[in-house]
């Protein structure tokens, strides 16, 4: 089976608070505005920003040049911060009565679902 075959899911998610814990930008958090499960990437408001030269097109960039836009960075690299404790925390997962279930911080004093039950 090959890691393209297996269906990837991620603790990660559009709109959650993150902080990168390792690279250049160590340190820094940021809203994630995209994640790749499949490539294990996720693109973080405002962090690892690059230059891409544009050719001018018609349509999409009239007059072309640079643009400054945000790269991928590695799911590894980053760590969702609770937004109960506001620390980096590991993502668990907490089983409710109702049925289904919520991701929750692992941090030793907080334990507080990140989802909205």
């Amino acid at each position: 089976m090959t890691v393209a075959a297996t269906r990837s899911k991620t603790k990660i998610r559009s709109g959650d608070q993150v902080m990168v814990v390792s690279g250049k930008e160590a340190g820094k958090s940021g809203k994630v505005l995209t994640v790749d499960p499949e490539k294990r990437r996720v693109v973080v408001e405002r962090l690892n920003m690059v230059h891409k030269h544009t050719k001018p097109h018609p349509k999409k960039n009239p007059q072309g040049g640079v643009i400054e836009r945000e790269a991928a960075i590695d799911l590894s690299n980053v760590m969702l911060i609770c937004p109960a404790c506001g620390q980096p925390t590991r993502v668990g997962y907490r089983l409710l009565e109702a049925g289904g279930k919520v991701r929750a911080c692992r941090r030793e004093n907080c334990n507080a679902d990140i989802d909205k039950a």
